[in-house]
């Protein structure tokens, strides 16, 4: 078994743990991504298409891991493993879209929202009041990524006149360039803007993300946003510390010119570990806990009209750049915010930054 073979293996694993239990750590207040009273969460349809969505996703998960093995086996190319990948996603958003429209015509056909005061609660000391952000967590990132300028510095009067740019999936270099400050120091360049990118986010989620509070229990469910918006930060911060690690360890091989076959650990392994970890924090997290608060009666506002395919957030009339995302952990743009087009430039630039440091040398 290669090494892509296994990371494959292992990033595909992953996601299917994460896709069967996402029902089970989403707000039970938004199944699917659909929008309904607390008093509905065990409905039977809501558990019906829970048991078809878990269903539908392993058997499709243990199809796909057997038909991109035996593709491998027989044309000996790596790249249909990122592309078996992309395709169980999208057969799980249709496992998903598929539940997430039965619920709603539930909903709309047993009225599940009649009699009901929908009620918007808010907190307003985010603005007046807001939580620290965490800027200690950002000093592993810094302190990497500054000791990668060093070590680069120190080292560029002996590094090898043609650069291994790119690394195929057994280790060995299928693309060289000629030694420049740009082609030595390219991974720094991703590292800042890595780091740029990603700490403008985790800022965005303290500063620009709006907080779905449940109005049954205003108090509690606005003390939980505080912690899950520090906990997300953290995560988010520690992320980029790691991506950092894993461009160091990859500027190394390119400076001494160390050819293994483990290259591509060196990148993915920390990213992946880090990604482990963001995910299972946020997980555990990811529901209100029950303080015991007194239930006011009210209930959350009918919003489903904003969520195109129960995933994408789409209100001009909302100014918030964030907001909680329906399924899944953390949050998702609101593509009705102008700046939300800004935040998707800057990571297509990135890319392409990294792909002409990379690949156009």
């Amino acid at each position: 078994m290669t090494v892509a073979l296994a990371l494959s293996s292992g990033l595909s694993a992953l996601m299917l743990v994460l896709a069967l239990v996402l029902p089970s750590i989403t707000p039970p207040t938004v199944p699917f991504g659909v929008r309904i009273p607390a008093q509905r969460a065990h409905d039977p349809t809501v558990a019906s298409q829970t048991r078809i969505y878990r269903w539908r996703v392993g058997v499709s998960g243990i199809i796909a891991a057997g038909v991109g093995a035996v593709l491998y086996n027989v044309t000996g190319q790596t790249l249909l493993l990122p592309l078996s990948m992309l395709a169980l996603l999208g057969v799980w958003y249709g496992c998903f879209f598929v539940a997430n429209q039965e619920i709603r015509a539930a909903k709309a056909t047993g009225g599940w929202y009649e009699g009901l005061h929908q009620a918007i609660a808010v907190d307003t000391e985010l603005r007046t009041n807001p939580p620290r952000f965490p800027w200690l967590w950002l000093a592993p990132a810094l302190i990497v990524t500054l000791a990668t300028v060093v070590i680069g510095v120190i080292s560029y009067p002996s590094m090898p006149q043609m650069l291994a740019v790119h690394h195929g999936a057994n280790g060995v270099p299928t693309r060289v360039a000629a030694k420049s400050v740009a082609t030595a120091f390219s991974l720094v360049f991703v590292q800042i803007g890595v780091t740029t990118l990603l700490v403008g986010i985790a800022a965005a989620i303290f500063f620009r993300s709006r907080p779905d509070i449940d109005p049954a229990h205003p108090v509690s469910s606005a003390r939980w946003h505080r912690q899950y918006m520090s906990l997300a930060a953290k995560a988010l911060l520690g992320l980029v510390a790691m991506i950092d690690a894993g461009m160091l360890g990859s500027s190394l091989l390119m400076w001494t010119g160390t050819i293994t076959s483990w290259a591509p650990l060196v990148v993915v392994l920390p990213i992946l570990a880090a990604v482990v970890v963001a995910v299972v924090i946020l997980a555990k997290n990811n529901r209100e806990r029950d303080d015991g608060e007194k239930d006011t009666g009210l209930t959350h506002l009918d919003d489903d009209k904003y969520w195109r395919g129960g995933l994408f957030y789409l209100n001009r009339q909302d100014h918030a750049l964030l907001v909680p995302r329906r399924f899944g952990l953390g949050w998702t743009l609101n593509f009705g915010n102008p700046r939300a087009t800004m935040l998707l430039a800057g990571v297509v630039a990135l890319i392409s930054l990294l792909i002409t440091l990379r690949f156009g040398g």
